[in-house]
């Protein structure tokens, strides 16, 4: 076992084996149902909630983030009452990010990729898309089954197939492994004017990719929120600099990511 590679590239040895041991394809497949089902329900109030706000795309910023708490790889709350709260939350505190210099890119932007975390998650993700706009807008999910993270089922439960075009990235890993993604995937990923990568397994894949990418996630991890530079349990908003920002033994840099 490689030490060196990122986490989600290691525990993907312990989905396959749980796969192998099981014998089930998707073990997590009632779990991220459930999980669907109950983002679904707060939609209509966080709609609501969005049409009486000054700016929108901000708090379908924060939304997102919130559906970050929907993580069976962490000790995020997934139950009604725990998303809630992460949507209160979410309502009260700041983005731990520069939100002007996002909304810049995003205004600049012809073509947007959006990689997709996790079931659940990708129903909040839906809000951020249609501020982005989803004419120009390409999101993507696991290629396959790992942990609770959407796949194109769950892409579709949200209903973002009938609103932007959903691709998947070829591979089994929590995260963006580019040495093994498909080949569309990757051409995808590079020509993008703007990436977008949600969640904790993304950030740690992805901080050193050789262009910029935009993070949304919640810092649940201590070990991410000090290599992000950021206080345990903000809600994230980091620009990469083209493989500049993260040291790769994971070490924090005096220059918070995205500052």
């Amino acid at each position: 076992m490689n030490m060196a590679q990122p986490a989600p590239v290691m525990g993907r040895r312990i989905y396959r084996r749980l796969r192998t041991l099981t014998g089930v394809k998707d073990p997590y497949r009632r779990a991220k149902t459930a999980q669907n089902r109950l983002a679904l329900r707060l939609l209509p109030e966080l709609r609501t909630a969005l049409k009486k706000t000054a700016d929108p795309l901000e708090l379908a910023v924060k939304f997102a983030i919130a559906g970050n708490i929907i993580d069976m790889g962490a000790s995020g709350d997934v139950s009604l009452a725990g998303v809630r709260r992460a949507i209160r939350h979410a309502l009260t505190e700041p983005l731990d990010g520069n939100h002007d210099a996002f909304s810049r890119a995003v205004k600049k932007a012809g073509s947007i990729l959006y990689l997709a975390d996790n079931a659940g998650e990708i129903v909040f993700d839906r809000l951020l898309i249609e501020q982005l706009g989803p004419g120009r807008v390409t999101v993507a999910v696991r290629g396959a089954p790992v942990l609770n993270d959407a796949l194109l089922s769950d892409a579709r439960a949200a209903g973002l197939h009938r609103i932007v075009e959903v691709i998947d990235n070829g591979s089994d890993v929590a995260g963006t492994v580019l040495e093994e993604v498909s080949p569309r995937f990757k051409k995808t990923f590079m020509a993008a004017d703007l990436v977008l990568a949600k969640g904790q397994g993304n950030f740690e894949t992805l901080s050193e990719a050789p262009r910029p990418v935009y993070f949304l996630f919640k810092a649940k991890c201590p070990v991410i929120a000090a290599r992000a530079g950021v206080p345990l349990g903000a809600q994230v908003l980091a620009r990469s600099g083209a493989g500049k920002t993260i040291g790769k033994s994971g070490s924090v840099k005096k220059q918070r990511v995205g500052r």
